[in-house]
């Protein structure tokens, strides 16, 4: 891929912006649902006469979980609530004796490094609670591990105030001693452990570059909430607004991805069928740790607003829904046998296709239950919601509830 194509009508730093908005995810994932619709695809197609059973099948995963439609966010905060343990008391109780604003510096530490370790770690990997004596796999799995190495001041460098994350850790964090407490071997195989490593250690060194971002005295991803209350008002903050700080303060820890003028821009892959430069923003990850950081913005006394901004996750418990109830079809059955590089065609059409399909499900639930998205806005219908319905019908449908296409993952992008 040419790493340097740009925008024919845009300039370099108004494509980067562009690339970086929620505006440019739904436009150019509109784009391939467009061509998919027009059978101009070799890869997929889709059928929507398939939604009402989506969308039943996910509402009955609502009403199962959720019955009386309270839902949360979908964030990393659930997650670390895994086989309905409290965790989140238990953290609170560490943080006792802490101001509201440093109680939510330490919360925002942790959220961030959580979902910066979140990426897949396949289906041969889980992890040992000994505080409980479970066992978690997967995304709950990686949140469970990050949660109590957290509350033991695992990603700090200063013993007496352990309950943060610091550039001065985070530099030197070490592959072994990530193996070590992440439980892992070769029995216990997590996917992308050097990935994962490698983005600790270089986000150590980003904390040190934003200085106007994440401080000067004590670098740390927290402070990331100090800049975003000075772009407050009125004690309210655009959603869009936290995912653009994120986008702006975490660039530099992408390594090995698309770049325009030296800026790099995560979350960004190509594909030939897009218009002008080609280019397909995601930004999962980056949007899942917006989520994240809403709660503890909340917690402070701030209003989230523009939440339907926001996108769906292009994942692939969200694609993975899509497919095994037949919303997104391959043309070609040996797609579902071989695993694809997250840059392939193929898994940028299939995220593409799944963000935009989020949107249309979101809309069909609220209509079937009566709810307006100021009511049931989108971060809930992803808890509530379509992330577990997707696992849900990958256990149900494959051993270990494999995705129904397999991804070879660095660790930094699922």
């Amino acid at each position: 891929m040419n790493n340097q194509i740009l925008s024919k009508s845009k300039a370099p730093r108004e494509l980067i912006s562009y690339l970086r908005s929620p505006d440019a995810i739904r436009d150019r994932c509109m784009e391939l649902f467009v061509r998919v619709m027009e059978g101009d695809s070799p890869i997929f197609s889709c059928d929507l006469t398939q939604m009402d059973k989506v969308t039943d099948y996910v509402i009955e995963v609502i009403r199962s979980e959720y019955p009386d439609l309270q839902i949360p966010f979908h964030s990393r905060w659930r997650h670390f609530e895994a086989g309905g343990i409290s965790r989140l008391s238990h953290l609170d109780s560490l943080l006792n004796g802490m101001s509201p604003l440093q109680r939510a510096l330490s919360k925002f530490d942790l959220a961030i490094i959580s979902v910066l370790l979140d990426a897949g770690a396949g289906s041969r990997w889980k992890y040992h609670e000994e505080e409980t004596g479970l066992d978690f796999p997967r995304s709950e799995g990686l949140a469970v591990a990050s949660f109590r190495l957290f509350c033991k001041g695992g990603f700090s460098g200063d013993i007496l105030q352990p309950f943060q994350a610091d550039a001065k850790k985070l530099q030197g964090f070490s592959e072994s001693y990530l193996a070590t407490e992440f439980q892992i071997s070769a029995d216990n195989y997590l996917v992308g452990l050097s990935g994962r490593c490698k983005l600790l250690q270089k986000l150590g060194k980003v904390l040190l570059s934003e200085s106007e971002i994440f401080g000067t005295d004590n670098p740390r991803p927290g402070n990331l909430l100090n800049y975003l209350l000075t772009q407050s008002c009125n004690n309210k903050i655009p959603a869009p607004k936290v995912l653009e700080v994120i986008l702006r303060g975490f660039s530099e820890v992408w390594q090995g991805r698309v770049e325009i003028e030296g800026t790099k821009l995560g979350d960004v892959w190509y594909h030939p069928a897009v218009s002008e430069d080609g280019f397909v923003p995601f930004h999962k990850l980056s949007q899942w740790l917006t989520y994240s950081l809403l709660e503890p913005l909340q917690e402070l006394g701030y209003e989230i607003t523009e939440l339907e901004a926001l996108t769906g996750l292009p994942e692939y418990r969200n694609g993975g829904l899509c497919i095994d109830l037949g919303l997104i079809n391959p043309k070609r059955p040996q797609m579902l046998r071989s695993p694809y590089r997250v840059s392939s065609e193929v898994i940028v059409e299939w995220r593409a296709l799944t963000l935009i399909l989020l949107d249309k499900i979101a809309d069909t639930i609220r209509d079937k239950l009566s709810m307006s998205a100021e009511e049931l806005p989108l971060p809930r219908i992803l808890q509530g919601g379509t992330w577990l319905a997707g696992r849900k019908i990958a256990y149900e449908m494959r051993t270990g509830g494999v995705p129904p296409i397999q991804i070879e993952s660095d660790g930094t992008v699922f």
